[in-house]
């Protein structure tokens, strides 16, 4: 099991008023990212199972909103292929309980394993993140910082599980740069170097 990224940046307010259009969507919108990358690259979305175990709550980068789920916890995380490439990287919580009952095909995205019997669910995005760790820059072959987000399905008013989805700069083919020159220079003044955007 990975450590999760380090953040060094997060605004969930900002980031929607400096990110490019299809950037905004893309973070803030409450669509299925594996959908979307299908869509995006005319390649079904293929899920490799990177880890699967019990959360043991020591992750210093864990989203806030993981404490509302129900201990004892699960994390499991994985890559996001479209094509060979690399698209994205992905980590959830989840009550060990809720985990066994909706993830049990481990290969599956998510959102397909949830939505299978046509189950409403509610998606809320809780924040936008630029994150780095070296182990994404060689998988994602790129240079972080990356652009993520992270946010909690719900059902019947519940929280049921939290994830994290890292993206590559390689989504820029499709979607163009993240941020315009001119809010670049505005977040570089704001931030400095060290959260320099993809």
């Amino acid at each position: 099991m990975r450590a999760s990224p380090e953040v060094l940046w997060r605004d969930l307010s900002l980031s929607g008023s400096l990110l490019r259009g299809p950037w905004r969507l893309w973070l803030l919108g409450d669509g299925s990212p594996t959908r979307h990358l299908q869509l995006l690259t005319g390649h079904p979305v293929t899920i490799d199972l990177a880890a699967m175990a019990p959360d043991t709550g020591s992750d210093l980068h864990t989203p806030r909103e993981v404490q509302e789920l129900q201990a004892p916890l699960l994390r499991r995380q994985v890559w996001l292929t479209c094509g060979g490439e690399t698209l994205a990287w992905a980590e959830s919580w989840w009550n060990q309980q809720q985990a066994e009952e909706h993830l049990k095909e481990k290969d599956q995205p998510i959102w397909r394993s949830l939505t299978s019997n046509r189950a409403e669910l509610f998606r809320e995005v809780d924040g936008v993140a630029l994150v780095q760790a070296d182990w994404l820059n060689e998988r994602l072959q790129g240079e972080g910082p990356f652009w993520s987000r992270h946010y909690r399905f719900f059902r019947k008013g519940q929280p049921l599980t939290v994830i994290r989805e890292v993206f590559s700069p390689k989504l820029e083919r499709w979607l163009g740069r993240a941020i315009d020159a001119e809010n670049n220079e505005v977040f570089l003044n704001m931030f400095g170097n060290a959260a320099k955007p993809c």
